[in-house]
């Protein structure tokens, strides 16, 4: 186990309340919370739902309040913050331990002498969530009441319960919540507990992580049924939180089930690495765990077994750009190269103007196309699953998927995008557009608007050029015309030196000329397959980035000297997109980060030290997952998303380069 804390974290609110934990159903939905039990964010619940998987994912159960009647004495287990930050029922004071079971949470709550066990896990493929009971240690039966609150309202949002009437029936022992009649149903269920339903509204949770990001910090909840068992030694009880009327009631079998499920994964992934799996350390194979979560599905007609990558937990959904940097260190680093063809066609499917879509919208409406950086990651990918899979099958039927691509992006496509006749780069922007992964706008006001050519486009660009001319040799295609112009782009690259900074520019011919801010998007120029910079240059590049960029956890999106510089994210919406990429570190930038340096000096332990503290990390925040971002500035607190899909991704990708280096 990578992640066991005792009473030192769990009886110490502030340092339990910021630890969170996450389970997922491989379908888009989630469960999630603090090892407290304290509702801090709108996003935490026991059963999220993703209603049209992967997406319109409906908060539905919020939580469990829970307490204990042993002998003479009672146990609160549950914790809660009231408006004005009234913490009542301290339930976490009882919590003597909580770890990790792979990705299942385990909390031990010490009543007396009695131990008491809860785990949290959900059923892949289904929005279902089961919660079990085992009454582990005891020297007499253990009366267990569970208060369930429930909502209906999608996860970005929060609720105002006044005078909203759910309805909540009983089915037998079970409880149904209908919130409207055009609403899903869902189902509560408990075998060996007394159901009573209930229709209480519990007003003005106060939650503290809402408040720091300027949101609205209030939210109601229905008391919606109570659930009472008595436990002797050794017996367990499991609450089911379902839309599934029938689900597997057999906790025991579903716990096990899980645990089969993981224990696969990790198989897959030894047998895969081989022998790097035996160096491996505790907290990688952790993330081993954690990258399947990002994993989920999206059936479609004509490909109803397709793949797609959630970007991050708990608010993102599938993104391309995300999905592309992800697809190599969640897929083929863990040994499921079969995943990775799958998100390849699904996103082929969605090809429009030769252009990748930026984010399929939680409402399912229409994709976005607003990117110029995803379509470019998609031939990354895909090369990164040749090399491991020798797929010619599947080169054969993408190749003139690619072809459109570079000759949509050689004769112009959507924002301007374009290759520039005169040097042979790419062009990409227009005013109000945010293109690139910097792409932080607040109303009308683009953060980072980097009209022009930025260094990573065109870095991408030409390993876009140099693995379409391999691909084409590969299965007899004319080849020529790519490695022409890979050739003009490596001639004209040299225009993004600054000789007197000893970096790159990080943009070329923008309305405002060229910008020598040192952003870290120049590292993708050394750590991609095909460099167009000079061995020189590449080392210089990396020093520039180590001495100003590079943090513990990641690289810093602009140095600390810039003018603009901004080492803390939080505030309001405003504050924090001005600070998202003005100085705000990136996790994922670290594995590219690594690459490039084990490129440079060729040192496998030193390339390897960069990665090392994330081991640490792994115990914070999301824990046994890794984050999206981090203060610029020590002690480098990490923010946003609690699990980061590239930011996993990119750690494991090149934790095992360097190991096979």
């Amino acid at each position: 186990m990578s992640i066991d804390f005792g009473r030192e974290i769990c009886g110490n609110l502030a340092a339990a309340e910021t630890r969170e934990w996450l389970v997922t159903n491989g379908i888009g939905g989630y469960a999630s919370g603090t090892i407290a039990g304290l509702l801090t964010r709108r996003y935490h619940g026991l059963l999220v739902a993703a209603l049209k998987p992967p997406q319109q994912r409906t908060l539905l159960v919020t939580k469990l309040d829970e307490s204990v009647r042993y002998g003479k004495e009672f146990y609160p287990l549950s914790t809660n913050r009231w408006k004005g930050g009234i913490v009542c029922s301290n339930g976490y004071r009882n919590i003597e331990r909580f770890f990790l079971e792979g990705t299942v949470p385990v909390w031990r709550f010490a009543c007396g002498d009695a131990l008491l066990e809860k785990r949290i896990w959900m059923q892949q493929g289904a929005n279902t969530t089961y919660v079990q009971y085992h009454l582990h240690r005891a020297t007499q039966p253990l009366t267990l009441t569970l208060k369930a609150l429930v909502n209906y309202r999608d996860h970005h949002s929060e609720t105002q319960g006044d005078h909203w009437q759910l309805g909540v029936d009983s089915i037998g022992k079970d409880v149904c919540i209908s919130a409207y009649p055009e609403a899903t149903p869902f189902y509560l269920l408990c075998r060996g507990a007394k159901a009573t339903p209930m229709h209480d509204w519990y007003y003005r949770y106060e939650l503290a992580v809402e408040r720091d990001r300027g949101l609205n910090d209030r939210d109601d909840h229905l008391h919606a049924a109570t659930f009472e068992a008595t436990l002797h030694p050794g017996e367990s009880v499991t609450f089911i939180a379902s839309t599934d009327a029938t689900p597997n009631l057999d906790g025991e079998t579903a716990l096990r089930i899980q645990h089969a499920y993981e224990q696969r994964l990790l198989d897959r992934w030894k047998i895969d690495q081989g022998k790097q799996t035996d160096s491996a350390p505790v907290w990688i194979k952790q993330l081993v765990l954690s990258a399947d979560q990002f994993i989920v599905n999206r059936s479609q007609p004509n490909n109803p077994n397709g793949k797609t990558i959630v970007a991050g937990y708990p608010w993102f959904g599938d993104w391309g750009r995300d999905t592309m940097i992800s697809l190599p260190g969640l897929t083929l680093a863990t040994g499921r190269p079969e995943i990775a063809r799958s998100i390849i066609q699904t996103y082929a499917l969605h090809i429009n103007r030769g252009m990748l879509p930026n984010r399929f919208p939680d409402a399912g409406e229409n994709p976005e196309y607003n990117t110029v950086d995803a379509t470019l990651w998609y031939f990354i990918a895909i090369q990164a699953y040749y090399n491991a899979t020798d797929d010619r099958d599947l080169l054969h039927d993408i190749f003139p998927v690619l072809a459109e691509v570079i000759d949509w992006h050689c004769r112009g496509t959507r924002y301007h995008i374009h290759l520039d006749p005169a040097d042979g780069l790419l062009y990409a922007g227009e005013t109000g557009t945010q293109l690139t992964w910097m792409d932080a706008k607040v109303g009308d006001w683009v953060v980072t608007p980097r009209i022009g050519k930025p260094v990573e486009i065109n870095a991408l660009w030409y390993n876009a050029l140099r693995i379409m001319a391999k691909f084409a040799r590969q299965i007899g295609k004319p080849h020529r015309e790519y490695d022409a112009m890979a050739e003009r782009v490596l001639a004209r690259f040299p225009r993004f030196w600054n000789e007197s900074k000893g970096y790159c520019y990080d943009l070329l011919d923008s309305p405002d000329g060229d910008d020598s801010a040192l952003r870290p998007n120049q590292i993708f120029a050394v750590s991609l397959p095909e460099s167009p910079l000079t061995a020189a240059q590449q080392k210089s590049v990396v020093d520039a980035c180590s001495r100003s960029l590079l943090t513990s956890y990641g690289l810093r999106s602009l140095s600390p000297t810039h003018e603009h510089y901004q080492g803390h994210y939080g505030g309001s919406q405003l504050q924090r997109d001005g600070a998202y990429h003005q100085g705000t570190a990136w996790g994922w930038l670290m594995g590219a980060f690594a690459i490039a340096h084990l490129r440079v000096y060729n040192n496998p332990t030193k390339a390897r030290e960069f990665l090392e503290p994330m081991a640490a990390h792994c115990s914070n925040h999301g824990v046994g997952s890794l984050s999206e971002i981090f203060d610029g500035d020590a002690p480098m607190n990490p923010r946003g998303c609690i699990a980061q899909a590239w930011t996993v991704a990119e750690v494991l990708r090149a934790w095992f380069t360097i190991a096979h280096s």
